[in-house]
């Protein structure tokens, strides 16, 4: 058993279609499914894919904002998934997050050491004393001055609401804080600011990050390994070295073929994909990307492809780049310990 701090195995969420009470007979939105990884301690884990992929809905599964249909989320080895309400309240110390709009994420009716102070309180008491040290030491840590207590969101810059988010999220001392997003709506040079104090702060506080984006250029800078997902299920996790080096999955090269490159002189892969997103109401037989996948063959219409671990130690869902007969019998546990090969 791998000592990760966090062990994701086989996460699955579907949502219930339709009308009544039961909802019997409506039709299932298949947002995540069988979705497996692992974080150790101090590494960030980068998760990216278009839109509507399952990125956002893996990281509240994570936290517990919605109920899993089936999986399990384990914590230095508890399964946090299926905990109850109060067993579950010392472990929400050890994960937190950062949400993307750094607005609507906080309280407007709050000012910043207010909010810092309101997950502390939740399970300790503090005098007022304490809570203005503790608010002035997070607020210097993302990189604000300690005035700033006093000042509700809405007198603050997009940075520095963003800033904040982080510091409320380092109030608890996690172990884990989960990115959704998080630099998304900034400009690019408060983007760097933040992406910087993330960094900054995982090396001073060994934090591990979950970071989520659609942004391969924030991935490449910040990430140690990164998962591709593709309706709802991941294609490729490799480190970001490997994975940008060289990528594997027909998807995965399709996303960094259309990553915007600022070198007019560099000839960039032209990767031929075509059409949309299947809907995740109705997902196409086999490899979700066959419909728009220029490799497929027919047995990616009827098989979906097992995450199958390569010599370089990533992990590939494809049955023409990484076909199940070429397993290895001693997979790479660095990479994600918690997939076991199929045979």
């Amino acid at each position: 058993m791998s000592s990760a701090l966090l062990r994701v195995e086989n996460l699955t969420k579907h949502y219930q279609l339709g009308t009544g009470f039961l909802k019997r007979t409506g039709a299932v939105v298949r947002a995540v499914e069988d979705v497996s990884f692992t974080v150790e301690a101090g590494e960030t884990l980068c998760i990216v894919g278009e839109s509507g992929c399952g990125k956002s809905t893996v990281a509240r599964l994570l936290m517990r904002i919605v109920e899993p249909t089936g999986g399990r989320v384990l914590i230095d080895g508890t399964d946090i998934a299926g905990l109850k309400t109060h067993a579950l309240r010392a472990w929400r110390r050890r994960m937190q997050m950062v949400f993307q709009d750094p607005y609507s994420s906080l309280n407007p009716r709050l000012t910043a050491g207010q909010i810092i102070i309101e997950p502390v309180e939740n399970f300790e008491r503090l005098s007022r004393a304490q809570r203005h040290a503790l608010a002035a030491d997070l607020l210097q840590k993302v990189g604000m001055r300690s005035e700033m207590m006093h000042r509700f969101p809405s007198e603050l810059s997009g940075g520095q609401r963003q800033r904040l988010g982080i510091a409320r999220a380092l109030a608890l001392e996690p172990s884990l804080i989960i990115a959704d997003e998080a630099v998304s709506a900034l400009d690019v040079s408060v983007q760097a600011q933040i992406l910087n104090l993330l960094l900054d702060l995982q090396q001073r506080m060994g934090i591990a990050f979950i970071f989520i984006s659609h942004d391969l250029s924030v991935v490449q800078h910040i990430g140690h390994r990164a998962a591709v997902m593709y309706l709802g299920r991941i294609v490729e996790l490799a480190s970001c070295e490997a994975l940008f080096a060289k990528p594997v999955h027909p998807y995965t090269e399709a996303l960094i073929a259309a990553a915007p490159v600022p070198d007019p002189t560099r000839v960039r892969l032209q990767v031929p994909v075509e059409g949309e997103v299947p809907s995740p109401i109705n997902p196409p037989g086999g490899c979700a990307f066959h419909p728009r996948c220029p490799l497929a063959v027919e047995r990616c219409r009827i098989v979906v492809p097992p995450l199958v671990p390569m010599a370089d130690g990533r992990v590939v869902a494809c049955h023409v780049r990484a076909p199940a007969a070429d397993l290895q019998t001693e997979p790479d546990v660095a990479v994600n310990s918690c997939l076991t090969p199929v045979t």
